[in-house]
């Protein structure tokens, strides 16, 4: 009888002790990932087919805005679909074809002669943008180094926005001298430059000013500027001041302007399309999403 009531009381916990054991394997209930959250730690990017453009400066060559976008494309931010070469007489070279997947596409336009001046850039900017019309592309993005932004915006100035033409949804620019190399630093301070525009304005400025209407509105645009370290306003070739000469003026176009500084060696001109940090920059302005 006593072996009986031990079996029993030995049963009882058994059967206790799993329906613990399978309380706690109970899923527990998840967290939805949304647009606005972290995955796995790291930044999460919305996915589209509309392409982004890359521009670049004086004298650059394949390597000066491709070391970006061949980085973006190993962390699967974005893919390199197409090579646009531009001829001296505006004719284009196309490597490559736009597939409309959801996977950020990026093409890289290069001019066969990469010192020529920006009102012949205009024009050949005009014709890319005329072609990706034809080939059925409505919205691009565009990113720019140096002289690159200085011409993408001098075409927007000369050609307007028609039905001819994509329509940029973002514009993201580095190190592009809008004043041309005029340093007003010494003038003003960085927050009355962005909220009255430059103290000493070139010529390449006022052409900006006096054909703002041309310019279309609308693009949300980001303006990167480099400083060698705190106390220069310079990032070696183009002053900072010169880097965000267009804010005030693009903003009270009804476009929408944010701008970024960045400070030491690797804010140097020519390394600040290298930096991992500017990578980064670009990407989050362009396909990155915001968290709540």
């Amino acid at each position: 009888m006593k072996k009986v009531f031990l079996f029993v009381v030995l049963l009882i916990v058994i059967v206790f002790a799993a329906g613990c054991t399978q309380q706690n394997k109970q899923p527990q209930p998840k967290t939805n990932e949304t647009s606005q959250t972290k995955k796995n730690g790291q930044d999460t990017y919305e996915k589209s087919n509309v392409p982004t453009v890359y521009f670049h400066g004086y004298g650059g060559t394949y390597q000066s805005l491709g070391g970006m976008i061949d980085r973006l494309e190993k962390q699967e931010i974005t893919k390199r679909e197409m090579v646009i070469r531009v001829a001296v007489d505006g004719r284009l070279s196309i490597d490559g074809a736009l597939s409309s997947q959801n996977n950020n596409p990026s093409i890289q336009v290069l001019f066969d002669d990469n010192q020529n001046n920006e009102w012949n850039q205009a024009e050949w900017i005009h014709n890319v943008f005329t072609y990706l019309k034809t080939q059925g592309v409505s919205q691009i993005n565009v990113v720019t180094h140096s002289m690159g932004g200085v011409s993408l915006v001098r075409s927007l100035a000369t050609y307007g926005q028609t039905d001819e033409v994509v329509t940029i949804n973002k514009f993201a620019s580095i190190a592009a001298p809008y004043n041309n190399f005029l340093d007003t630093s010494s003038q003003q301070i960085v927050k009355e430059l962005l909220r009255n525009g430059p103290a000493e304005e070139s010529d390449r400025y006022i052409f900006y000013r006096d054909h703002l209407d041309n310019i279309p509105t609308n693009i949300n645009i980001k303006m990167i500027a480099g400083k060698l370290d705190k106390q220069t306003f310079t990032d070696g070739t183009v002053p900072t001041t010169s880097a965000l000469a267009l804010f005030s003026l693009l903003k009270a176009h009804n476009d929408t302007v944010s701008y970024e500084v960045f400070t030491g060696a690797n804010a140097q001109h020519s390394r600040l399309h290298e930096n991992p940090k500017v990578d980064q920059s670009v990407a989050k302005f362009l396909w990155g999403i915001k968290a709540s």
